[in-house]
């Protein structure tokens, strides 16, 4: 596929703009530019996937996106608030409602039930213990789990394990699901399912994702546009496939 120089969205809602960001960080007398001077602008509902090698910047800049780093400079702009004049307070209200995250890990406690991991955003954020079940339930249920509820963690497969982590990212019903190599400590056919259920999730939520990979095949199959870095910077993007959901299926 040719590469195509990133295009300005005049007619769609952004969802997720940074200008001219950068995280830059001493380790000794080094100066670490992570991310380098970046300047991108994501559309609501779109699927992006981050594409670089080890140490590119591409979990630095979701880092950014995700309030878990502050910018050295620039701005990160995401559904209208700028991440870098929020407080403390601000930004913990912003990652428990804004944003889902899943990571490569997992990150489950072993001693809760898949329900209690899934429901734990919710005893943050502090809602009413009535209310807590049916949204339990309903992320569950979205990730095929409910049957599983009762289970901890070391009672499931890696992909269940993803699928939990899924219900909890999704539990606050977020606008932004970020995804740092969610496919990383899974085999093949399991990472298609999950990257299967990611996906339907953008198209009937019209949840933005942003995902960090270095797999370039995941990437063109799953998402609309690929961003690539290089040593913090962005060095072009990428359109991709233009397959629907069921040729993705089948392609398993």
């Amino acid at each position: 596929m040719a590469s195509t120089a990133a295009e300005p969205y005049p007619t769609l809602t952004i969802a997720v703009r940074t200008d001219n960001v950068s995280r830059h960080y001493r380790m000794g007398d080094s100066l670490i530019r992570a991310v380098d001077g970046v300047s991108l602008e994501i559309p609501k509902g779109q699927f992006v996937a981050l594409l670089g090698t080890s140490g590119s910047g591409k979990s630095s800049l979701l880092n950014l996106i995700a309030g878990l780093d502050r910018p050295t400079a620039g701005s990160v702009v995401v559904e209208g608030s700028n991440l870098a004049q929020l407080s403390r307070e601000e930004l913990a209200r912003y990652r428990l409602r804004t944003v889902g995250m899943v990571f490569q890990s997992f990150n489950l406690i072993p001693s809760m039930t898949v329900g209690e991991n899934a429901e734990l955003p919710l005893r943050f954020a502090e809602v009413e213990r009535n209310q807590r079940a049916a949204l339990v339930e309903e992320a569950l249920r979205r990730v095929g789990l409910s049957a599983r509820r009762n289970h901890h963690p070391s009672e499931l497969s890696g992909g269940e394990q993803q699928r939990t982590a899924l219900a909890r990212a999704l539990i606050n019903r977020p606008q932004l699901l970020l995804a740092d190599e969610p496919t990383g400590n899974l085999d093949s056919r399991t990472g298609t399912d999950i990257l299967n259920l990611v996906l339907e999730l953008n198209q009937s939520l019209r949840m933005t994702v942003v995902m960090v990979t270095h797999e370039r095949p995941l990437a063109e199959l799953y998402a609309q546009r690929m961003v690539f870095l290089v040593d913090g910077k962005l060095t072009g993007e990428e359109i991709g496939s233009k397959m629907d959901q069921s040729d993705r299926r089948n392609a398993k």
